[in-house]
Formats: structure tokens, sequence, C-alpha cells
């Protein structure tokens, strides 16, 4: 194909702003990267918090966007295992350093030198981007790309959250977006009962938590019904903690999805005590899109999605951020 020398991007230029519609040379990439045409990008969370500035190192101007479906139009001359026309998944996780301990231990969510895409990175936001190969997954057959999208972050790091929660039989979602309408899927394939907590008041989220089989779906703020085994937080709202704690039995594990969450009340002791536990993940490993793309496609899971054209990515981060829709919203450039 004819190579463009320009392309459409939307730039963020200073947290809290909107973005702006720029026209941009289309990138070249290096030695370990891939120049893709980017065929659909999943608008996650993230993305919210970091053009609201709650995440506080971006590389500015920037192209956020991290859920990237795109078709590989060049390859760096180091580059193995992709080729053009093959359509590939970018994730949050751009790069690790590949020396420290945790990059040696298979821990490279947590290197202090990783970067991460639409953040440290362009991401997805544009017609083209690069990214390096490296940290690529191939996307399965039978997911279209606007479907895919929502797997790569929504999905990757949902199910790094729900690992730790395999062996529950009862798991609570407090926050019911793209990446608990995934998760469902994946627990109820697993024969476990899934109770799903919502904004107060938010039915319609409800409704479609029971659609996808949660057997229980009402708001954050009610006791849960009945004692679970593990709950998982997605909503950034450190209010929940305690909340989810009074709501899993004792020795049962509480688990912080999110990469940012507002502060964490006081609470009594009693809430934690009786082994009951808390962890936060962060980020993602390429074992966690290794594991998990086969099972999405095993299943098969199946993403509600939003369309949103490239000019419209405003508009969608707004939508998110009202909670305007059930699901996941995808750009499409």
């Amino acid at each position: 194909m004819t190579m463009p020398l320009t392309m459409r991007a939307m730039v963020l230029h200073a947290p809290g702003e909107a973005l702006r519609a720029e026209t941009r040379a289309v990138p070249r990439p290096g030695p370990e990267g891939v120049l893709l045409r980017v065929l659909a990008c999943g608008i996650c969370r993230t993305d919210l918090h970091v053009v609201d500035g709650e995440l506080r190192e971006p590389r500015l101007p920037l192209v956020p966007g991290h859920q990237i479906v795109g078709e590989v139009v060049a390859c760096g001359a180091r580059v193995a295992g992709f080729a053009a026309g093959e359509r590939i998944g970018v994730p949050w996780l751009g790069g690790s350093c590949g020396d420290c301990d945790f990059c040696r231990a298979g821990e490279e969510n947590l290197c202090d030198g990783a970067v991460y895409t639409g953040y440290q990175v362009d991401g997805g936001f544009a017609q083209y981007c690069v990214a390096d190969a490296r940290y690529c997954f191939a996307i399965p057959p039978g997911f279209d790309a606007v479907q895919a999208a929502p797997l790569l972050c929504a999905g990757l790091i949902g199910y790094r959250s729900y690992r730790p929660a395999r062996a529950a039989r009862r798991i609570g979602f407090y926050g019911f977006g793209a990446a608990a309408h995934i998760l469902v899927q994946v627990a109820r394939h697993h024969g476990q009962e899934v109770y799903a907590f919502t904004r107060p008041g938010d039915h319609e989220a409800q409704e479609f938590a029971r659609r996808l089989g949660a057997v229980w779906a009402g708001d954050s703020s009610a006791p849960a019904p009945v004692a679970l085994d593990a709950a998982i937080i997605f909503a950034p709202e450190g209010e929940l903690v305690p909340r989810a704690l009074r709501a899993v039995r004792k020795g049962g594990r509480v688990i912080c999805a999110g990469i940012h969450m507002s502060d964490i009340p006081s609470f009594a002791y009693a809430d934690l005590w009786g082994e009951r536990h808390i962890e936060s993940v962060a980020n993602l490993t390429r074992r966690d899109g290794e594991e998990f793309l086969p099972l999405a496609a095993a299943l098969p899971v199946r993403t509600e999605v939003h369309r949103y054209a490239l000019a419209d990515v405003n508009r969608a981060l707004d939508d998110l951020r009202a909670g305007r829709f059930t699901g996941a919203a995808v750009v499409i450039p």
C-alpha cells in the first residue's frame, strides 16, 4: 500500500484540556518496532485519568489511547513474529527495561523503567501509531477489530485482577463497566456466582449485569446479599474498599483493579480482621495476554461496544466520565 506522509490524530497538550485535532507526520518504527494502521482503539478509564491529570507523568504533547488493534504496515529490522498485513494488538504496557529484578522475575508490570502506551509513548487516537513488537499480541481469529479492542486493557488488566479470585465461589464486582462486563463472562464460564455493584440508581447497568449472568445486581451503597469470597473494585472510588471488606467473608480478598483511586477512608480494624486481604493490581504483563486472549477466543467473550469517530473522542470521554453507556467505547479512525 502507498504510505501517506501525514495522518489525523487527537492530541493532549495539557491535563484538563480537551484533545485537539491535528495533522501529524506518520511515525516511523525503530528496529524493534512496528508501524500500524489503526483499525480500532478502545477508550479506557485510564485514558480519563491521563486526560484529567490524575496520572501525573504523561509525555506531552501526547496521543492517548492504549487498547489498539492495528494492521501491520511496516516492521523494524529486528522484528520477528509479525509481518505486513497482520492484525495485532497493542496494550497499556509499551515496554520495560528487561534487566531489573522485577523484569527478570517476570514482573515487568512493576518495572520502574517501564513505559506505557498513550501515556509515555503515543497511542491509538490516530490513524497510525508505532509500537514495540515485543509487547504486542496477535489477535485471535474470530474477533473483528472493534470487538477485540476492549480486550487489550479492560480484558487484560481485568483478567489480572480476576486471577487471585479464580477460586472464589461468590465474587463481587464493584463498578460494572468495560472490564466487569468481560470478566462476568469468564467467571460464569467457571461456574462462579457474580454479584454486581453499580453506581446508585444505575438501573441500566444493573439490568445489563443480570443479562450477562450476574445472579444479583444493586447499588454499591447496598450491603451484599450474601457473604462474598472475593470482591474486585473496578470503580476508582476509595470509599468502596471498606464496603467491600464488610462484604467478604473471613479469609476473603478485596482486589483493587484501577491504576488510580481516590483516598481510602479510615475503617474499623474489625472490618479487616479475620485474615481478610486487600491487594492492588498494577498494569499487566505479557503473560496476561498470552493466557487471556486465547481464553477469550475459546469461550468466546463477546464485548458490547459503542462506536465513535476519531473526531468525536472528546465526546466519548465525556460519555465515559458520565456513565452514559454500558460495555465499552471504541474509536474508529
